[in-house]
């Protein structure tokens, strides 16, 4: 084995292994690991990528920006370190997350079934420092209040109601006894998409859907996380690709949202190539 082989073998290792403590929310071993990458490898923008979320997860948001500068002088028009350092700039070291509520992904939540999960639109959206604290990848939890379904952080804090035509349907079943998890497809300023799969089915709803399916020709979408390869969950994660559709083939799609399919790859896929 050559020395280059050898050095290119050790950095797909350590990113790897940086892309599972993230996934399961370890931001200390994280950000341990690719600060020893960016020693080895200080031209590796994905690595200061990744140390700007683990920096950012703990609260050092000093830190994270410094570091997304960094990848920004590597590559000027990199999209991850330009939307963080946009999102930093509406945070405070007040706004860090206790340590007992950090962030991990939760990979099961973004693997669709046909009728029980789908993406759906906040409005009335809260602030932007509100706003700011969330993140793709990051669950969040549904309240019932009155007709409206309401989406908080770990905290607790106000995030935006799901809209009325998806809202109204959730919230019927889910006093009718449904369970459900949901967390962050994207968040901006002035746009939340929120998944949303259902748990658990109370016997009661035997039969209801919690996303009706119709019969369509259009192209299918799915939401393909890519960013994981990298260990940075961020908007760009989640991406709509359209497939031409087959003849004669009428695909299944629930009745106004957006099914989460293949949104988790592989665990060898999780490597740079």
């Amino acid at each position: 084995m050559s020395y280059q082989e050898g050095e290119a073998r050790l950095r797909r290792r350590l990113s790897s292994e940086a892309i599972i403590l993230a996934k399961q929310g370890r931001w200390e071993e994280a950000e341990a690991v690719n600060r020893s990458i960016i020693e080895s490898f200080p031209a590796d923008v994905d690595a200061y990528n990744r140390l700007g979320k683990a920096l950012l997860e703990l609260g050092k948001f000093a830190q994270a920006r410094e570091v997304y500068s960094q990848a920004l002088e590597l590559s000027p028009n990199n999209a991850i370190a330009q939307k963080n350092l946009a999102r930093l700039s509406s945070l405070t070291e007040a706004d860090a997350a206790p340590k007992g509520e950090r962030h991990k992904v939760i990979p099961e939540l973004f693997v669709g079934e046909m009728g029980k999960a789908g993406i759906v639109n906040l409005f009335d959206l809260a602030p932007k420092e509100v706003l700011a604290k969330v993140s793709a990848g990051n669950q969040v939890h549904l309240k019932v209040s009155g007709q409206y379904l309401i989406v908080e952080n770990g905290r607790g804090e106000y995030l935006g109601k799901v809209e009325p035509k998806h809202g109204l349907r959730l919230v019927k079943l889910m006093e009718g006894g449904n369970e459900y998890i949901a967390g962050i497809v994207s968040a901006e300023e002035d746009k939340v998409k929120v998944v949303i799969k259902e748990m658990f089915q109370h016997p009661s709803q035997t039969g209801q859907l919690s996303f009706p399916v119709k019969a369509t020709r259009s192209s299918r979408p799915y939401v393909r996380d890519n960013l994981l390869r990298r260990g940075v969950v961020e908007e760009e994660s989640w991406e709509e690709v359209e497939y031409p559709e087959r003849e004669g083939e009428a695909e299944l799609l629930p009745e106004g949202f957006s099914i989460v399919e293949e949104a988790i790859l592989p665990e060898e896929e999780l490597t740079e190539k």
